[in-house]
């Protein structure tokens, strides 16, 4: 059985083991980790179309991000108030890692994007070789 991100597919699949051994571990562990297992992880909810945005622009740019959806997450509660006080306690979603740095909300997404820092960053990950 494996935990599916985003149902379109054109996501990673997440195994349902890897989420069963991050319910073991302290949530700002897991956080840390989850960001960490893949060169772009995105925190999202399903429903919100901030979320949708920033995920079609990462695939728009050949890139295959982590995506976990914390409304269909176990441990997405959890998860959201660790990424609330990353973000110094703004509650907003979507929340993107890249090489296991927080880059930020949509908001740094797109500041970086549209200043030309996107790019390096995702070479420097690994997930974009052009």
């Amino acid at each position: 059985m494996q935990y599916q991100a985003e149902t379109r597919g054109y996501f990673h699949h997440v195994p349902a083991s890897a989420v069963r051994h991050s319910m073991m571990v302290d949530p700002v562990e897991r956080v840390g980790r989850l960001a960490s297992e893949s060169a772009v992880v995105i925190f999202s909810v399903s429903t919100c179309c901030m979320c949708h945005a920033v995920k079609r622009l990462f695939c728009g740019m050949g890139v295959s991000p982590a995506v976990y959806e914390l409304d269909q997450h176990p441990m997405g509660k959890e998860i959201e108030r660790v990424l609330v006080r990353l973000l110094g306690n703004t509650p907003t979603v979507p929340v993107v890692f890249i090489g296991g740095k927080l880059v930020g909300a949509m908001d740094r997404v797109m500041a970086s994007h549209i200043n030309g820092t996107l790019v390096p960053l995702l070479k420097e990950a690994g997930a974009l070789w052009l």
